[in-house]
């Protein structure tokens, strides 16, 4: 058997230089390893080859797991990033009228929100005029409203925080934005001891931003910040 190269002798000398790149490219090694099988012959069974194939399957699995571990963490890292901005956003308000301006402005806008409303309940819901001032973003709704379009209607416990996609928002909550809204969070808010409670609805065109599957707990402490506030205005 002749031992003369039948490469070239450029790429010979890179390769017994530098013989671990072929074993990082993976491509390669799966080349090779096709090679070798061939020339064993269809009749021997390559054990060793068999355990590579499912070496390779399990670090391919374990790869896809480690990015989307990383992806995860870097989509939580934005999102409570996204949280403590629209708190502070918040607590720049010294004035009422210019909470819910800024809630309806800067805080929907770091949420990348399409609508957002804050239900207060009251029994006089329907003479309250002097609260139109503020916009779209206060609704102003009888008491018991906020359980009923949480649960819509149906006998389920209240959660804090429910997150849930829609084909079509209410539009007397939403008005004009109602169609756009594909999906919303419904946030219950406890005003404290001998008020009624209120709710924090955010409403989005992506369905996707808002789903069942979805962790509440950075909206569960915006509720609980937001809440805060809102007592300090209501006192």
């Amino acid at each position: 058997m002749s031992t003369s190269p039948i490469i070239d002798d450029t790429m010979r000398d890179r390769i017994l230089s530098e013989p671990e790149t072929l074993l990082e490219d993976q491509d390669i090694m799966r080349a090779l390893v096709a090679a070798n099988e061939k020339s064993m012959g269809a009749n021997i069974v390559d054990l060793r080859g068999i355990a590579m194939d499912r070496l390779e399957a399990r670090l391919d699995r374990l790869e896809d797991t480690h990015r989307n571990v990383i992806a995860a963490a870097y989509e939580n890292l934005a999102g409570t990033n996204q949280v403590h901005r629209a708190i502070l956003r918040l607590m720049d308000a010294t004035e009422f009228e210019d909470f819910l301006t800024d809630l309806d402005s800067g805080v929907a806008d770091i949420l990348r929100l399409d609508a957002i409303r804050l239900v207060l309940e009251s029994e006089q819901a329907a003479d309250a005029p002097a609260l139109a001032k503020v916009g779209e973003v206060l609704f102003v709704a009888e008491p018991g409203y906020a359980d009923g379009y949480i649960t819509r209607g149906r006998n389920l416990p209240v959660r804090q925080v429910t997150l849930r996609q829609t084909d079509g928002a209410d539009p007397v909550l939403y008005g004009d934005k109602a169609g756009y809204v594909r999906s919303e969070a419904c946030l219950k808010l406890d005003f404290g001891e001998g008020r009624y409670p209120g709710m924090l609805v955010m409403g989005s065109e992506d369905p996707h931003q808002f789903t069942p599957q979805q962790g509440t707990d950075l909206l569960a402490f915006f509720g609980g910040v937001f809440e805060r506030a809102m007592r300090r205005w209501l006192a």
